[in-house]
């Protein structure tokens, strides 16, 4: 496998999630690494819109060709938005997980949301390690 995609400006969490934090709002998909380790994914499964999620939690899963795997949160907080449109092309995920590839917005309640999460740099060691 080639070296996967890490953004320098996002946060990544040890479970393979990334964080865009815009305000009080957190982007979470899922990383370059973790798709390319599932496989073609071909069903997604997210939390509703005004569910309450705990960090560190599973709050879906994706499903692949080779296996199934959870989605935990690496934030708490209000989901306020999902990814509707990856029920009708989940593999989407696979082509663009930093873009399009996006799962949940959750407005976080959390003084502050990067704390416990990896830099670009650590998420890179944990992955080549």
């Amino acid at each position: 496998m080639e070296d996967p995609v890490i953004p320098e400006d996002l946060f990544y969490s040890e479970e393979h999630e990334w964080v865009r934090v815009e305000g009080d709002v957190a982007i979470i998909g899922i990383t370059d690494f973790a798709q390319d380790q599932l496989g073609d994914i071909v069903y997604v499964d997210l939390p509703a819109e005004g569910d309450s999620v705990e960090s560190g939690t599973v709050v879906g899963e994706l499903e692949s060709t080779k296996s199934v795997s959870d989605v935990f949160t690496p934030v708490s907080g209000e989901v306020i938005a999902r990814n509707d449109s990856l029920e009708a092309t989940p593999e989407v995920i696979n082509s663009d997980p930093y873009g399009e590839g996006w799962l949940l917005k959750v407005r976080t309640t959390e003084e502050d949301v990067t704390s416990g999460l990896l830099t670009a740099e650590a998420y890179s060691a944990l992955v080549s390690g």
